[in-house]
């Protein structure tokens, strides 16, 4: 080990001070020899204290960066919308009875002309013979009456019975074809009624929770249950009035009875999954409504495996707009704060300079800067925290996640 200096020299000052007097011959040597060792010490607390202790220059933080990019973006606007049937058939019985019987399963697929449910045909049955007989009747009193005037009418030629008759017979038969007319309408009605009480679905579709309970009377004013077709379905959806008249041709036109084409419609369920197939719109209702100022509008998608359900909520989604040479960065890069954007650049001596910017939409992970950026430009995405204005970083690049995976 080197001796320290300020040591060595204390002593050898110690031991030359007194007019050259050695301690050891001191008479007070004890005392000598704790005076030397006391400012020994002191020498050497001053020396650590004045010796100054070179610190390593620090390194710039390292940040991630990402260059400003400029493209063409699509803009896409979405709307809260809620499914329907594209037609929704109400199962209304046409007769009054008592159910007997229901022939579908709830929640099950029908088709058209499939029988849903019977209703109790027997006061149809014992109308229609009461029918049958009166027809039979009316025919008798016709065919008399037909006999009758076929008589009298060569007689009256020959004067041999009053005209009156004639004419009385020839009133007869009229009323009595009338009663027949009168009596097979009777019959066809009662016909009507008895193929009333087996009721069909009009429709192919799905087939819902049945309202109607066998042993209920149902009659012309009981909604039984509704068959809803659900390939295709419909999303209803409504705009703003500003919006539609904005973009009128991009939605949906009648002109001269010609449509102008639908842009591709995509439906995010509620879950937040899209739907795996695309629509088209299809409907635009008449009117703007008075008291939201929306129109309401409506875009088909096919759904042969029913997994749009009649009543289900999503969002619409399709796109308005096209956005040229906009500049793109990833949203990490932004800082808000309270309602002010701003942006952390690497300038071209690699130094953290903090500006302020504009934003519009966000597309995906990225952000449009409307304003504040120039294409090129690297912004700090990761490690800003770190850094204060002009401070010096080390830039590494910036890779997103999407890229990575």
């Amino acid at each position: 080990m080197r001796p320290v200096p300020q040591l060595h020299a204390c002593v050898t000052g110690l031991n030359r001070s007194r007019s050259g007097q050695n301690c050891d011959r001191h008479p007070l040597r004890r005392e000598c020899r704790a005076v030397q060792a006391a400012l020994c010490l002191a020498a050497l607390l001053l020396s650590g204290c004045t010796a100054k202790q070179e610190t390593p220059p620090r390194t710039p933080p390292e940040v991630k960066v990402a260059e400003v990019i400029q493209q063409d973006i699509p803009i896409y606007q979405e709307w809260i919308a809620q499914l329907n049937g594209s037609n929704n058939a109400q199962i209304t019985p046409r007769v009054d009875g008592y159910l007997i019987k229901r022939d579908y399963q709830n929640g099950f697929f029908v088709k058209k002309g499939q029988l849903l449910y019977e209703i109790d045909p027997r006061p149809s049955e014992v109308a229609l013979d009461q029918a049958k007989a009166n027809v039979a009747l009316a025919v008798a009193n016709a065919s008399q009456a037909d006999a009758n005037v076929a008589r009298d009418r060569p007689l009256a030629a020959q004067n041999a019975i009053p005209q009156k008759q004639l004419d009385t017979d020839m009133a007869s038969q009229a009323a009595s074809k009338a009663q027949l007319d009168a009596a097979k309408a009777t019959m066809a009605q009662s016909k009507l009624n008895l193929s009333w009480t087996r009721v069909y679905s009009p429709i192919s579709g799905i087939a819902g929770l049945s309202i109607a309970q066998v042993g209920d009377l149902v009659g012309t004013s009981t909604n039984m249950t509704t068959v809803s077709q659900v390939n295709p379905i419909w999303a209803y959806f409504s705009i703003s009035e500003s919006s539609f008249l904005s973009r009128a041709n991009t939605f949906f036109l009648v002109i001269s009875g010609h449509k102008v084409s639908s842009p591709a419609v995509e439906f995010v369920q509620a879950n937040g999954m899209p739907y795996p197939q695309k629509g088209e719109i299809i409907l635009v209702n008449r009117q703007i409504a008075s008291q939201t100022g929306t129109i309401q509008l409506a875009a088909q998608f096919p759904n042969s495996k029913a997994v749009l359900r009649p009543g289900g909520f999503g969002r619409v989604r399709f796109q308005t707009s096209l956005n040229k040479a906009a500049l793109l960065i990833p949203q990490e890069a932004v800082i808000e704060v309270q309602s002010i954007y701003q942006v952390v650049v690497v300038n071209s001596d690699n130094r953290a300079i903090f500006r302020p910017v504009k934003v519009g939409d966000k597309v995906g992970t990225n952000w449009i800067v409307t304003e504040g950026l120039k294409p090129g430009e690297r912004v700090i995405v990761e490690g800003f925290m770190k850094v204060r204005e002009n401070t010096p970083v080390t830039p590494k690049p910036y890779i997103a996640e999407t890229a990575q995976e």
